[in-house]
């Protein structure tokens, strides 16, 4: 992929425009060692292209990733075929230092509904390795299937990644919708029981500390191998940013103006990691993170942050005991604006609405041992009740028997019906979700001691277990079926996968059946 001098200059100048930058020297001679050490990943396809994205970081936990302070020319091709016999777009991007040397490529021009190969290079210095991508299929098209995978909360310390390189070799994966807790933000623990392999450095707070601790993440073999293989939706929780965040304010009390310095250097340091477009460039310490993908007419995804604009958990973050249901009346967990976002985009024809969300929506109760009461976690959508009102509200005004929610965070699996009321959770359904367990975080799979009396308490959920995994949702336009991916361990490498439980639905009734 050679490079000439009038190709760089024009490419310099056009990503300063875009960007609102002034150009910066460029490298002028070879960087020498292999700069892409972190991978490629793609991402939030439309029908005529995707993000394809990589980071230079030739030493990716030393200073800059082992970058010097210059930007530095990219090339990049997209072909037909993953020999690259058939190019059809190509260009030269700039990795600038200010972004920590990523590069975020708006691939467009191609046709709806097929895989595309991709791969980067710098001159002087090596290849990427080839990544793949499909397209969304053409707005008008009501297509035969799509495969969608659900996974996250990957923490580095609790395990290995294996289960990210089952999920790359899923047969005809079209996108993975990566819900959050991408990394954990804490310092180094001790290698013992809860620590299988450490983290580098302490906690962390500024933009170095969250491009490390990314960068360690990101050097795993089989998360890049997920990301070479598939495009991926992806969203944020909590801990890209500090446990239990809620809009302006931390979990410790940390004065406002000063965890607001913090949140948006992980913002930064979240958009430098992740296949997203320009709209997600963080402006003013904020990030737009929520936004809808189409599939055709077979399939809307509302990609949902329930973060950045919630009030704050109940009960003080839930320290105030007892923190009974009575009192989990946080107003809102989405904000206004996104609220009117999604009531506004869930008027559509598509045969199904997907919520990619973070936080568990169906209510889930839990009768403690000396408690005569159920009790609810705080942090999820129990916590904010008004706020689950008002979106069950929105499904019920529009009609909408097609609604799926997938979520994670709990670290569980969870395969159940949203009650329309949840005082009477055996009664009326108004959508069916699926929360995905963690990949890594908790450690190894483990009995639930109060199983049996969590099925008693909680008859609209199908499925609660322990276990470490993914899901995968083949979807149709008459039926959804899910696939609960479990694997055997995370302790160690070599973790066997198996599918643990298969359910069904379709789009004319929020009903959850069980198939295996």
């Amino acid at each position: 992929m050679p490079i000439d001098r009038r190709t760089l200059i024009r490419s310099a100048g056009q990503l300063a425009i875009i960007g609102g930058l002034s150009p910066a020297p460029l490298l002028a001679r070879p960087l020498g060692a292999n700069p892409f050490m972190l991978g490629v990943a793609s991402g939030d396809p439309w029908p005529d292209g995707f993000v394809i994205w990589t980071r230079l970081a030739p030493s990716p936990l030393d200073e800059h990733g082992g970058m010097p302070p210059l930007s530095v020319p990219v090339s990049w091709e997209v072909a037909e075929d993953d020999r690259f016999g058939a190019v059809i777009r190509k260009g030269v991007a700039i990795a600038r230092p200010e972004l920590g040397h990523s590069v975020h490529i708006e691939v467009d021009g191609l046709r709806p509904g097929r895989y595309y190969w991709y791969r980067f290079h710098v001159h002087g210095s090596d290849t990427s390795r080839t990544g793949m991508a499909r397209t969304a299929p053409a707005a008008d098209t009501l297509a035969e299937r799509l495969r969608i995978a659900v996974a996250g909360c990957q923490h580095w310390e609790h395990g290995y990644f294996d289960g990210w390189g089952h999920l790359a070799r899923e047969n005809d994966l079209d996108l993975v919708f990566h819900y959050g807790d991408y990394i954990y933000e804490g310092a180094a623990k001790p290698l013992g029981e809860r620590a299988v392999r450490q983290h580098a450095g302490y906690e962390i707070y500024s933009l170095d500390d969250y491009r490390r601790r990314y960068a360690q993440y990101k050097s795993d073999a089989h998360l890049q191998a997920a990301h070479a293989a598939c495009a991926f939706a992806v969203s944020f929780d909590d801990h890209e940013v500090d446990n239990n965040w809620a809009g302006n304010l931390d979990q410790d009390g940390t004065r406002e103006d000063l965890f607001l310095l913090r949140r948006a250097a992980a913002f930064q340091a979240w958009y430098e990691h992740m296949p997203v477009r320009r709209t997600q460039f963080p402006r003013g310490g904020s990030i737009q993170a929520f936004r809808r993908l189409d599939f055709g007419r077979l399939l809307r995804m509302h990609v949902l942050d329930t973060r950045q604009y919630r009030s704050d958990q109940p009960c003080n973050d839930g320290k105030i005991r007892p923190c009974p249901k009575e009192a989990h009346l946080s107003p809102t967990m989405l904000g206004a604006v996104q609220e009117n976002w999604l009531d506004e985009g869930l008027d559509n024809g598509a045969a199904w609405n997907l919520l990619a969300q973070q936080v568990l929506v169906m209510p889930y109760a839990r009768h403690s041992p000396g408690e005569p009461e159920s009790w609810t976690s705080y942090d999820t959508w129990d916590g904010y009740r008004p706020a689950r009102e008002r979106l069950i509200d929105t499904f019920t005004r529009h009609d909408l028997k097609n609604v799926v929610i997938v979520s994670g965070d709990f670290h569980r699996n969870f395969a159940g019906v949203v009650p329309e009321r949840e005082d009477v959770p055996e009664g009326k359904a108004v959508a069916v979700e699926f929360l995905a367990t963690s990949m890594t975080s908790n450690g190894d799979s483990k009995p639930i001691p109060e199983i049996e009396r969590d099925r008693a308490a909680n008859p609209h959920m199908q499925l609660i277990n322990d276990a470490r995994g993914y899901h995968v949702h083949d979807i149709e336009p008459t039926s959804w079926n899910t696939s609960v991916r479990e694997i055997s361990r995370v302790s160690a490498p070599g973790g066997t996968l198996q599918t643990s439980a298969r359910f069904s639905v379709a789009p004319d009734a929020p009903i959850l059946r069980r198939e295996a």
